[in-house]
């Protein structure tokens, strides 16, 4: 007899980092993994969001600690990383959600643009992924990382959109995905991506008020956007023990648009 489905899905006793996690899409997962057991912390560079956020959690009895720090810098990390393990524990799942974006023609694009989306998408990644990797992870011989990427990173822009460094970025935390999980699978760890579509979100303000909600829901074959629950219950399949045997995997959350139109 297998384990029962609740027990695979559950993540009582589970340590969980969640970068980006005072709002949008991070704080949504933090909640799923809350709701689930884990215990979490969050990061991102605002002090009073991620108080703010953690309240929110908390009022839903889920335990959950913050710690402001820029995880695209080295000592960022080192202090994330550090807190996180004095204050719960070593890590047993990380989830890479912090982000940001640009909007200008490539023609055009800021050099200081192109390396603040990059040092964020890319770099910050790498970096937290390898320090708790290296710390709680290869040594237990067992881990869950989950990246946010999107569909922005499966194909390329039609003449509407103008997020170049975006895209490159998110096409990158893809296939480093990919790469991760070829590497690391012999240490026990998964590392896998969730690409969500277009969720409302103080990132995607501005490219929704442009282009317009319906016309944007109108492209997906389920006619709607992405909501506040859209992500929970990837999120909890790829960080539980439901999600053991799936590593290496990019899981389009987009209503179904990169079905039809590639990304």
């Amino acid at each position: 007899m297998g384990t029962p489905i609740n027990q695979l899905f559950d993540l009582t006793g589970r340590i969980a980092l969640v970068t980006g996690g005072s709002r949008g899409l991070g704080l949504q997962i933090a909640e799923a993994l809350g709701d689930a057991g884990a215990r979490l912390m969050l990061t991102a560079r605002k002090a009073d969001e991620l108080e703010s956020a953690c309240a929110q959690l908390q009022a839903r009895g889920i335990d959950a600690r913050w710690v402001a720090a820029d995880a695209s810098t080295p000592e960022g990390v080192a202090r994330i990383v550090d807190e996180t393990c004095e204050r719960l524990g070593d890590i047993d799942i990380l989830v890479n959600n912090a982000g940001a974006t640009w909007g200008a023609p490539a023609e055009d694009h800021p050099l200081d643009a192109w390396d603040k989306v990059m040092d964020l998408n890319v770099r910050a990644v790498f970096l937290i992924s390898q320090a708790v990797g290296r710390r709680c992870m290869i040594p237990r011989g067992a881990g869950r990382i989950v990246n946010v990427a999107s569909i922005a990173g499966l194909s390329g822009n039609g003449p509407a959109m103008t997020t170049l460094a975006y895209n490159t970025s998110k096409g990158a935390v893809v296939n480093f995905t990919r790469a991760l999980a070829g590497e690391w699978g012999r240490h026990g760890i998964t590392v896998n991506a969730l690409a969500p579509g277009f969720f409302p979100s103080r990132m995607t303000r501005g490219t929704l008020a442009r282009l317009g909600e319906d016309a944007l829901a109108e492209k997906a074959p389920l006619r709607r956007l992405g909501d506040d629950d859209d992500l929970k219950g990837a999120a909890v399949l790829f960080a539980s023990a439901a999600g053991k045997h799936i590593t290496g995997q990019i899981l389009a959350v987009d209503g179904g648009v990169s079905a039809v139109h590639g990304g």
